[in-house]
């Protein structure tokens, strides 16, 4: 199978980002990859040809971009962009990114799913919560405190994940200093409580960031590990 994969702008494509998909015409499975903290870095567009290889259509949209920060990957600056903006912000953003996918690369509304590291993990959450037809998204290690919700962020996880209506799939480490294993836990029985199908990975020596190369905290023994889970889900699910 041949793979189309190129780099997107706002200028020329009417979205920024990376896009990948099988070549031909004729609607396909898709797949929405929501970033985590540094951006759209070289690891998701990997990721994003290898899932075209098995027939996805895959949409990486730079939200830090769509929000009109600069830069091709934003190392570093994850926390004040989110600091400066809300998840309201974030969400409706997302929302024109699962449009471009399923409408001008004419993924199948009904069988398309999402992939969040991180920051991206997070916010798929409330994404799902709100658009009830995504098939499926898949988690790593989401990046949710215990912390008091607010007007930045309105809707907490805990409260969110039991209203799912779609197959969901978490990976989460015992080293994970933002979701720690005791957020783990009532996160856990709130998505076991949606009703839906829920795979549940815990590894107690994994980090947060393990999939990112670029990353102090990279392990590849998980990242290579997890991957086969991953497409083997999206591959039941959607």
């Amino acid at each position: 199978m041949r793979v189309v994969a190129r780099r997107l702008t706002q200028e020329e494509d009417g979205i920024p980002g990376y896009m990948a998909r099988p070549e031909g015409n004729g609607q396909r499975l898709g797949v929405l990859m929501a970033h985590h903290a540094h951006g759209v870095t070289a690891d998701y567009k990997i990721d994003a040809y290898r899932l075209a290889e098995l027939g996805f259509n895959v949409l990486v949209p730079s939200l830090f971009n769509m929000l009109g920060v600069p830069g091709t990957n934003h190392i570093g600056g994850g926390a004040e962009l989110q600091a400066k903006h809300s998840d309201g912000e974030f969400l409706e953003r997302m929302g024109e990114a699962w449009r471009y996918l399923t409408g001008r690369m004419n993924s199948d509304p009904a069988r398309t799913a999402a992939i969040g590291h991180c920051m991206g993990g997070r916010l798929l959450i409330p994404f799902a919560a709100d658009n009830p037809q995504v098939r499926a998204i898949v988690l790593y290690y989401p990046s949710i405190r215990d912390e008091p919700e607010t007007p930045h962020r309105p809707r907490h996880a805990f409260k969110l994940a039991n209203t799912l209506e779609c197959a969901s799939f978490v990976i989460c480490g015992g080293k994970d200093y933002i979701a720690t294993p005791a957020i783990q836990g009532p996160l856990w029985q709130s998505f076991v409580a949606n009703g839906q199908l829920v795979e549940w990975h815990f590894f107690s020596d994994a980090n947060h960031g393990f999939r990112h190369p670029d990353n102090a905290a990279f392990q590849p023994y998980y990242a290579e590990m997890t991957w086969p889970l991953t497409t083997s889900f999206l591959q039941r699910t959607v």
